[in-house]
C-alpha cells in the first residue's frame, strides 16, 4: 500500500501557477479579435466581460479567493447552524427528509379546498399554506378546510390579513377540539399587520393587528412552541418590483419593527425572534435567489446580535420560500414549470426551511389538479432523484456565490438603513418612501423588458400566436389599494389582448407581410427576428419572397393576397442597398400604412430608404413595446397618419 505524504498528492503540482495577469492577456486578445480599436487592457478587460445587476451588483467572469471576504476561509462565513448562519440554519442542512414542501390553497369553495388540500397530503406535501379573507377562504369554513387534517402532523400555515384575529382563534379552536397536544402544534398564525398596510395602503389598522399579534405571542410563546404567530413576509415588495436589495431591505425593517412591538409587549428577545418566520420569493435567478437566502440569514443574524439573543435556534432565520409570481406568464404558461424548477433548486441550494411551488397556471386563475401534481413534484424531484437536500450548503465554497451574498448584503443593509431613518417600515409605507423607490427600480426593469434585455421565453422570445390559452376559473381579487402587483410580462400582454380583442371582432389578428428580398441566405437571419418580434406584439407575419422588379400593382395584391396592411422588408444591408427603395417605395403606392425595415440602416442608405417611404426600422436593442403599440395603432386605424 502506497502511503501518502501528510500534505497529501496535487495533481497540479508539476505545473506552473496562473496569474490573473496571464489570464486578463488572453481576453485582450479575444477582445481584439472581435474589435480590433479597442484599448481595453487588464481589469478593464476583465470589465468588459462583465454584466451588470441589479442593485448595482455585477457579476464577473473570474472569481478567486481573492474576491471573497476573509480569502474564502471558513471562519469568514461561519458554520452551518452558527452564527452569522449564511450557511443554513441547521448544522445538518435538509438531511435527510428535504425542506418543508408547502402547497398555497385560495379556493374560496370549502368542500373543494379541503379535497385539494387532502390531495396534496397524500401526494408529498407536508404542510398547508391557506389564504383566507380578501383573495381565498372564508375563516369560518377553517373547520371544513381542515376536516380530515391529521393536525398533529401537517403544519398549518395562514395567511389571514385583516382576520388574523379571528383566523388565530379559529386554529386553535381546532387544535384543542381535535385534542393536538400543544407541543405538536405547528405552522403560524401568519400575523403581518405591516404586509398588509403595504398590501392595501391602509394604515388604521396597523396598531390594531400588531397589539393582537402581541397578545397571541405571550399566550401561546411558552406553551406552543412549534407554533409562531408572525410572518416578515417580503412578497409584497417583490411584487411591487422591488429589486433582491430592496426586498431584503424592507423584510429586515419589518422584522425589526416587529421585535420593537413585541419585547414592548413583555417578550424577550429571543422570545420575539422565536415567532417570526420570513417569506422571501425565489426566481429563475438561481445563483441571485442563493445569495438572496444566505444574505438574508447574515443580516438577521446581526440583528439578532444586537437584541442580545446568542441562542441559535432562535437567531437563525427561518424562510419560507416561493417560487416569484412575477415571473410567472399568462402566455405560453407551459413555460413556467421550467422557471419554477430552477427557482426551487435555488431555494433548496439556498438554504429554506419551507417552499411553495406556486402551479404553472397560477397567472391564469384557480389551478387544476395536474398543475398542482407537477407543483408539488417538483420539489419531491428536486429532493429525492437530484439530492439537493443531502448536501448541507451545496454553494458554501463558491467564490462566486460568496462574493454575490457580501455584496448583496451590503445592499441591503444600506436599504434598510434608509428605511429606518425614515422613521421604519411603517412610516416608510404610510409616507410613500417605499412606493417611490420600488417604482423607480420597477421602470428601469420595464426598460429592459420592452428592449427585450432581459427576455421572457413565451412571450417576448419565441411566441407561439396560434397556441390555445390556458382557461381556468378565476381565482378571488386579492387585497389592494396599495403597493402595485406586477408581472414581467405585462406589457406584453396589453399588446397580445388587443390582437385578441381584434381576432374577436374580426376573425383575425393584425397581420404584416414580411417581404423578403433576395436570396433565403440573405433574408432569413432579419426574417426570423421580425417574425418574433411582431408575434411578442400579438401581429401575425407571412414571409412572402419580392423582386426588385416588385411594382405597385404586385405590392397591392400582395396585401389584398394576405389581408396585410403593413409591410417589413427584410434582407442583408447589401441587398438593401441595391433593392429596398425601389420595393418601398412600391408598397407604400400600395397603400401599406407601414413600411418597416429590419436592421438598422445607417448614412447615406437610410436617408435614401426615408425617402422611398420607409418609416421605421427594427433591430436589436432597439424598444419593442413602443414599436408593436404604435404599430399596432397604425393597423387597427387608430393611427392611420404614422411617423418615423
Amino acid at each position: 500500500m502506497t502511503v501518502l505524504p501528510d500534505d497529501g498528492l496535487s495533481l497540479a503540482a508539476e505545473f506552473p501557477d496562473a496569474t490573473r495577469e496571464q489570464w486578463q492577456r488572453l481576453v485582450e486578445g479575444v477582445l481584439r479579435k472581435s474589435d480590433p480599436n479597442t484599448e481595453a487592457r487588464g481589469t478593464a478587460a476583465e470589465d468588459a466581460l462583465s454584466t451588470t445587476l441589479e442593485d448595482g451588483l455585477r457579476t464577473r467572469p473570474l472569481y478567486t479567493a481573492a474576491d471573497v471576504p476573509g480569502g474564502g476561509a471558513a471562519d469568514a462565513t461561519g458554520f452551518p447552524g452558527f452564527a452569522p448562519f449564511v450557511r443554513g440554519g441547521r448544522p445538518q442542512g435538509h438531511s435527510p427528509a428535504g425542506w418543508d414542501v408547502r402547497q398555497q390553497h385560495r379556493d374560496p369553495d370549502a368542500r373543494r379546498a379541503n379535497e385539494l388540500a387532502l390531495a396534496d397530503l397524500e401526494n408529498g406535501v407536508s404542510s398547508l399554506w391557506l389564504v383566507l379573507g380578501r383573495g381565498g377562504l372564508a375563516v369560518a369554513d377553517l373547520p371544513t378546510v381542515l376536516e380530515g387534517v391529521y393536525l398533529d402532523l401537517a403544519p398549518i400555515v395562514l395567511e389571514p390579513g385583516a382576520d388574523f384575529d379571528a383566523a388565530a382563534r379559529a386554529l386553535v379552536g381546532l387544535y384543542e377540539r381535535a385534542e393536538v397536544p400543544p407541543s405538536a402544534a405547528a405552522g403560524n398564525l401568519g400575523g403581518d399587520p405591516l404586509g398588509l398596510q403595504a398590501r392595501s395602503g391602509d394604515d388604521t389598522r396597523t396598531a390594531g393587528l400588531l397589539d393582537a399579534a402581541a397578545d397571541w405571542a405571550r399566550r401561546l410563546g411558552d406553551t406552543h412552541p412549534g407554533l409562531r404567530v408572525m410572518t416578515v413576509d417580503a412578497l409584497p415588495y417583490h411584487e411591487a418590483g422591488a429589486s433582491p436589495a430592496e426586498e431584503l431591505g424592507c423584510s429586515l425593517a419589518t422584522g425589526v419593527a416587529y421585535l420593537r412591538h413585541l419585547t414592548a409587549a413583555g417578550l424577550t428577545a429571543e422570545q420575539a425572534c422565536r415567532q417570526l418566520e420570513f417569506r422571501y420569493a425565489a426566481t429563475a435567478d438561481q445563483f441571485v435567489t442563493i445569495a438572496k437566502l444566505r444574505a438574508a440569514r447574515r443580516l438577521w443574524a446581526r440583528v439578532a446580535e444586537v437584541c442580545g439573543v446568542t441562542d441559535p435556534s432562535a437567531a437563525a432565520q427561518r424562510q419560507h420560500v416561493v417560487t416569484s409570481p412575477v415571473m410567472m406568464t399568462r402566455r405560453d404558461p407551459w413555460v413556467n414549470m421550467l422557471r419554477t424548477t430552477v427557482a426551487t433548486l435555488a431555494a433548496g441550494v439556498g438554504g429554506a426551511d419551507a417552499v411553495t411551488v406556486l402551479p404553472f397556471d397560477h397567472a391564469a386563475g384557480l389551478p387544476d389538479g395536474f398543475a398542482r401534481r407537477i407543483a408539488r413534484n417538483t420539489s419531491t424531484i428536486v429532493i429525492e432523484e437530484s439530492h439537493v437536500a443531502r448536501v448541507v450548503d451545496p454553494a458554501g465554497g463558491s467564490w462566486y456565490v460568496e462574493s454575490l451574498t457580501d455584496e448583496l448584503s451590503s445592499a441591503a443593509w444600506e436599504f434598510f438603513q434608509e428605511i429606518e431613518r425614515a422613521g421604519g417600515q411603517r412610516a416608510a409605507l404610510a409616507s410613500g418612501f417605499v412606493a417611490e423607490r420600488l417604482d423607480a427600480t420597477w421602470n428601469r426593469r420595464r426598460e429592459a423588458l420592452a428592449h427585450r434585455r432581459e427576455p421572457v421565453t413565451g412571450v417576448s422570445e419565441f411566441p407561439l400566436l396560434t397556441e390555445e390559452p390556458v382557461v381556468r376559473e378565476p381565482a378571488p381579487e386579492p387585497e389592494s389599494g396599495g403597493l402595485p402587483r406586477v408581472r414581467r410580462d405585462e406589457q406584453y400582454e396589453e399588446l397580445r389582448a388587443r390582437s385578441d380583442k381584434a381576432l374577436a371582432e374580426t376573425g383575425r389578428r393584425p397581420r404584416i407581410v414580411l417581404a423578403a428580398l433576395g436570396s433565403p441566405a440573405a433574408y432569413t437571419g432579419r426574417a426570423t427576428f421580425a417574425a418574433n418580434l411582431f408575434q411578442a406584439g400579438g401581429i401575425e407575419p407571412v414571409t412572402v419572397p419580392v423582386g426588385p422588379d416588385t411594382d405597385a400593382a404586385a405590392a397591392a395584391a400582395l396585401l389584398r393576397e394576405h389581408e396585410a396592411s403593413a409591410v417589413c422588408l427584410c434582407s442583408a444591408d447589401k441587398v438593401y442597398a441595391e433593392q429596398a427603395a425601389p420595393v418601398a417605395e412600391a408598397f407604400r403606392a400600395a397603400g401599406a400604412r407601414s413600411v418597416l425595415l429590419a436592421g438598422r440602416p445607417r448614412g447615406e442608405l437610410r436617408e435614401t430608404l426615408r425617402a422611398a417611404g420607409v418609416d421605421g426600422h427594427l433591430a436589436v436593442g432597439d424598444n419593442a413595446v413602443a414599436l408593436l403599440t404604435e404599430l399596432l395603432d397604425r393597423l387597427l386605424h387608430q393611427d392611420p397618419a404614422g411617423a418615423l
